[in-house]
Order: C-alpha cells, then structure tokens, then sequence
C-alpha cells in the first residue's frame, strides 16, 4: 500500500546484492526536488530541512543494516551461555532457605524447589535460545 503497482515492479526488477532500503529514499529525494522545482515547495530552507530529516533517517536504517550485516561471533554466544547457565547453578544452591534456628543435625542444605528461580531460569534460558 506504499507504493503503486509500477514502482513495486521497478523495485522488484531492481538488481542489487543488498538490501534494497535506499531505493525509497532515493525516490523520495527526486520527488522532493521535483516539488521544489514546480513550486510545491516554496522555499530551499523547506526543501533543506525535509532533505535533512529524510537523511537522518536513511543513516538510522543504515545503521541498523550495518547491524544486520555483521554477525555476532560465536564465542560471545557462548560466553553469555555459560554466564547464564552458572549464575543460575550459583542461585539454585544460594537462594536456598536454611532456617538455622531448627539445629538439624547433618542438614546444611534446605532442599526444596525454588519456584521463582526457576521460571526465570526458563525466562533466561529461552531468551537466550532466541
């Protein structure tokens, strides 16, 4: 609905090895300096100003292809991994309720199913496999 059928058919018939996010700005640039030309525009100052808030937005999709581009390597994946995985170990036995009061012989560890860690163990753990 951005577009009308003949500039989805010369977007589409467009051949580039990348993304093709430039393609509306470009046009965008032309029918602004038509606009101007024809006196839709009414000043440069306006034209400037429409011409550098489009720029400005081309850089922040530029930016983000750049995001695109470059993969993250595999060892920060594996590094959050095992960043994940043992502070989940550290709080499965640290958050571990010990009444001391009680003086249970051979008991040190409380054990019971800590709830609440483990939804955000699950929480962490699917975050990260995203």
């Amino acid at each position: 609905g951005f577009m009308t059928r003949y500039e989805r058919k010369i977007f589409d018939d467009l051949k580039s090895p990348h993304l093709k996010y430039w393609v509306p700005f470009v046009w965008f640039g032309n029918l602004a300096s038509k606009a101007r030309k024809e006196g839709r525009i009414r000043d440069s100052v306006d034209l400037q100003a429409l011409m550098n808030e489009m720029n400005k937005y081309r850089s922040w999709c530029s930016l983000l292809f750049g995001y695109d581009w470059v993969g993250i390597p595999l060892v920060y994946t594996q590094v959050v991994t095992l960043a994940v995985y043992t502070f989940f170990f550290a709080c499965l036995i640290g958050r571990q309720f010990l009444d001391t009061d009680q003086g249970y012989q051979g008991h040190d560890l409380d054990l019971y199913i800590p709830i609440f860690t483990l939804l955000q163990f699950f929480f962490y753990a699917g975050w990260l496999k995203v």
